[in-house]
This record gives structure tokens, C-alpha cells and sequence, in this order.
């Protein structure tokens, strides 16, 4: 009897995990059913259900993951995804789409689709190359281009554009035929000269003008970057021209108008079309142009203001730090992997919580940079270790009671493992005064060219120097869902 009443149940059950987020469903994953009808499954899936509406997500996403595993079901580890997703943690919500995607098995695509857009959202660019070279080759030529346009759109997105145009690249090169659509070869293009390979730019971008001869965009691209390698100048300007003509007002275009105009060495003229441009869209890429024009025309002062308004703008504007680099070094961003080691004290502070248990807290810390590894090592008040993060670009390790917890986030990692706000990624770029790779900055400088203030990441930073140029004090402040967060960093040790 018992049986008979709970069979409709787990059934129930089950269909709940094929409908929801993906609505996936497949004849392999239908086959396993009879691996769920044993008591002790039937009694972990409720369990977990009963869990779950509790609000213990976290018990409830496990069980659902642990059984998937051992019972090789996808479709419970697409419903311990889905838990994941719905309890905003985009992490755990890839561990299990991995997991789906693998049980699934090579002919299903929903899976792959699902496990792309969360390695998107995860900022795992390399990883996504793979799984999305296999999801084109099972699909039409008809529904290829239109995973192409999405995969499209979720990447402009992205923040670090460099890894998601290197790795659109490395997707779009292996596939024969190429894309028809012009604006995904459009974007082909670009992805091509980020990889370095200008030829297959050039080619894509002469491939596109060849079938739409007064398409804007391929015009002012092939011309702007045939400037700024300093080739074929009379065809560039020909191409960015043209392409004025077609667009008098566009910011971007006025801009490859004076840079070639400068390649070309008709400075005043060039001057004349970067300050339109500028006056119509402030952007990091034109200040670096308009910049260096000054520059060259021996007018430094003015030079260097309009760079502050670019730093201002995007201080990670690779453009504007290749120029900074070559023409105003002690500004620019260190070049070469640096070292350096800072020992000092925090507190942070939390307003606007309702549980007066989690208002902030204090301790020590030290932070030793080594080329492009972070070791954080966080202390309580009396001095004894909390917890040590080891930080990379792509992952991050926190050791803590004898246990070991990774992620790729450092900030996330920190603040599910140690319930404060701290931002661990990239805190070694902020201590010496410079934004943190991959995503947008601001930068405000004092009279004697320090920074003084970094916005980025929501973050907003106040750095207070020595007479020796040491970094003494710097307060850290961001609003969160959590409430107003006050971080004060000061330094026993800076970057000895």
C-alpha cells in the first residue's frame, strides 16, 4: 500500500524537475526512472522538496546533486540547478549544469545551451569555447546563426570584454561554412584582431564590405585599424570618409577621422575632429587620442587634463593605458608582473541591517603579491589567523580550520566563507593606486598627480599618501543589498 502511494508522488515529483526553468526532458534521462523508485531515493527527493520549502535551499540543492550523481539522472541535476538559480548563487548553479550536461549525454543540446549561459554569466570565457563548438555542430545552419546572435548578446554584456571577444574568436574560427549574417561577422572580425590575427580582420571586414558596400561599422573599422597600424593611409582614409559621410555625428567615426588625419600629419585638422568627437560622446578611447594630438603639438598641460577626464571615464580603457604608458609612464599601470607585501588593520562597518549580529567587524591582515598571485591572510583582533585566500586570475582558495573552499570570484568566496564584505580580488591593484583589471574604472587624481579616488565595481576608494608617496590610509565605501558598507584599511606595512 505503501508503495502504491508513493509511486504518483516521486512522479510528481520528478515531472516537477523536467518543468521549470529549461523544461528539459530526453528518452536516455526517461530510462533511468526505475533508479528513483527505491524507498531510500523516493525518501531523499522528498526530503529535499520538504527542504527546500522550508527554506533550506542549500540542504535541499545538495541532496538533489549528491543523488544525481550517484543515480546518473540528469534531471535531478538540472532540478539542483534550478534550486541554485533561484537562490541566487550562479556558482553552485554551474557546478550542477555541469553535472547535468555530462549525464545528459552528448546528443542533447537544452543542457549545453543551459551550461554555456551559465559559464557566461560565471565569466568562465574559456571554458565556453568547447561545449559551444559542439552545441554549433549538432544545429542547422538556420538555428547556428541564431545561437551565434544570442551568444552575441550575451557577451556585449560582459565586462571583461577581452575574454569574451578572444573566446568568440576561437568559437567562430572552427566553423565551416562561415556565419552569413553580417553583423555576427562584423563581430568575427573584431574577435579576430583582439586574437592578433589582422588578416583574418582585414579579410572579414573586406568580405562584408564586398556584399554591403556602405555598411558604417566595416568601413570606419577596416579604416581606423588600417591608421592605427600606419598602413595604406590613403585607403583608410578613403574608408573613414566614406563612412563620415554616411554618419557625420557618430563619435567613433569623427574619432578615426582625426586619428588618421594625425597618421596622416595634418595635426590641426585631426585636433579639430577628435575635440568634436569628444564634445559629442566622452570617451576613454578618444581622450587617449586627443591626448596624444596635444601632446605632440607641445601642449602638455592641456594634454594631461583631458587624460584625467579619460581616466575618469575608464581608466582600464586598454587604448588610453597604452597610451599612458608611452607617453606619460608614471601615471600608466605597471607593465611587468609586480611584487609587494602590505601588513595593516581593518574594520568594516555594515548600516542599515535588521540583525544587529552582522553589523561588521575588525582584525589584521596581510597581503603579499607575487607577479599574478594574491595571498591575503586575514587575522581576528588578537592576531590569530582567520583565514588565508590564495588568488588568481581565475580562482581563488580559501584555507580556513583545516578546511579548503574554492570559487572563481574571490569577493564571493570571502563573503559565503567568512560572512564579510571584503573584496579580495584585485585588492593588490587597489593598493597601489591602480584599478583592478576587467572591468570599467574610474580615477580621480590630486595637484601632484596621486590618485585620489578609484570608483569601480561599485566600489568607491578615498586613498590618503605619505609625503613619501606610501600609501597610509584608505577607506573603502559601497551601498548593497545588505546595507552601507564602510571598509577602513590602515597600513603598519605598505608595500615594503
Amino acid at each position: 500500500m505503501t508503495k502504491f502511494i508513493l509511486k504518483p508522488l516521486v512522479k510528481s515529483l520528478l515531472l516537477a524537475t523536467t518543468i521549470g526553468l529549461i523544461g528539459f526532458s530526453s528518452t536516455s534521462a526517461l530510462a533511468r526512472t526505475n533508479s528513483l523508485e527505491s524507498g531510500e531515493a523516493v525518501f531523499e527527493v522528498l526530503a529535499s522538496e520538504i527542504a527546500l520549502q522550508r527554506g533550506e535551499a542549500g540542504l535541499a540543492y545538495k541532496t538533489y546533486l549528491d543523488l544525481a550523481r550517484e543515480l546518473n539522472d540528469p534531471r535531478l541535476a538540472q532540478r539542483a540547478m534550478e534550486i541554485a538559480i533561484a537562490a541566487g548563487a550562479p556558482d553552485l548553479a554551474l557546478q550542477a549544469a555541469q553535472t547535468w550536461e555530462s549525464l545528459a549525454g552528448p546528443t542533447q543540446t537544452k543542457p549545453k545551451e543551459v551550461l554555456i549561459t551559465l559559464l557566461i554569466l560565471n565569466q568562465r570565457w574559456s571554458d565556453i569555447v568547447q561545449p559551444t563548438i559542439s552545441l554549433l555542430n549538432q544545429q542547422t545552419p538556420a538555428e547556428r546563426e541564431k545561437t551565434l546572435q544570442q551568444l552575441q548578446v550575451l557577451m556585449s554584456k560582459a565586462p571583461d570584454d577581452s575574454g569574451a571577444m578572444l573566446a568568440f574568436y576561437d568559437i567562430v574560427s572552427t566553423l565551416k561554412p562561415e556565419p552569413q549574417n553580417l553583423g555576427t561577422l562584423y563581430t568575427y572580425a573584431m574577435s579576430a584582431e583582439k586574437a592578433g590575427h589582422t588578416n583574418v580582420m582585414e579579410k572579414t571586414l573586406r568580405s562584408i564590405l564586398r556584399r554591403s558596400p556602405n555598411d558604417v561599422n566595416s568601413l570606419n573599422a577596416l579604416g581606423y585599424s588600417l591608421a592605427d597600424r600606419n598602413q595604406n593611409l590613403p585607403e583608410a582614409f578613403k574608408l573613414i570618409s566614406k563612412a563620415h559621410q554616411l554618419s557625420p555625428k557618430d563619435a567613433f567615426i569623427l574619432d578615426s577621422l582625426g586619428w588618421v588625419n594625425f597618421r596622416l600629419g595634418n595635426n590641426s585638422v585631426a585636433l579639430q575632429d577628435l575635440q568634436q568627437a569628444f564634445n559629442i560622446q566622452p570617451e576613454a578611447d578618444i581622450a587617449a587620442h586627443l591626448g596624444e594630438v596635444l601632446w605632440v603639438m607641445n601642449r602638455p598641460a592641456e594634454a594631461e587634463d583631458i587624460w584625467r577626464q579619460g581616466q575618469k571615464l575608464d581608466a582600464n580603457n586598454p587604448t588610453l593605458k597604452e597610451t599612458l604608458q608611452r607617453l606619460k609612464p608614471d601615471w600608466s599601470l605597471v607593465a611587468q608582473a609586480p611584487q609587494g607585501s602590505w601588513d595593516g588593520r581593518f574594520a568594516v562597518k555594515i548600516t542599515g541591517l535588521t540583525d544587529s549580529k552582522n553589523q561588521g567587524g575588525s582584525g589584521g591582515f596581510t597581503l603579499t603579491q607575487d607577479a599574478l598571485k594574491d595571498i591575503l591572510e586575514i587575522r581576528n583582533p588578537i592576531g590569530t589567523s582567520i583565514a588565508k585566500i590564495t588568488i588568481t586570475p581565475g580562482e581563488a582558495t580559501l584555507e580556513r580550520d583545516g578546511q579548503t573552499v574554492t570559487a572563481v570570484d574571490a569577493d564571493t568566496l570571502v563573503q559565503n566563507t567568512l560572512g564579510l564584505p571584503l573584496p579580495a580580488r584585485g585588492l593588490s591593484d587597489w593598493l597601489r593606486g591602480q584599478v583592478r583589471p576587467g572591468s570599467n574604472a574610474s580615477v580621480e587624481r590630486n595637484d601632484k598627480g596621486q590618485v585620489s579616488k578609484i570608483s569601480q565595481d561599485g566600489w568607491s576608494l578615498t586613498y590618503n599618501w605619505s609625503a613619501s608617496n606610501r600609501l597610509e590610509k584608505l577607506n573603502m565605501t559601497r551601498s548593497s543589498n545588505v546595507g552601507s558598507i564602510d571598509i577602513r584599511l590602515v597600513f603598519d606595512n605598505p608595500n615594503e
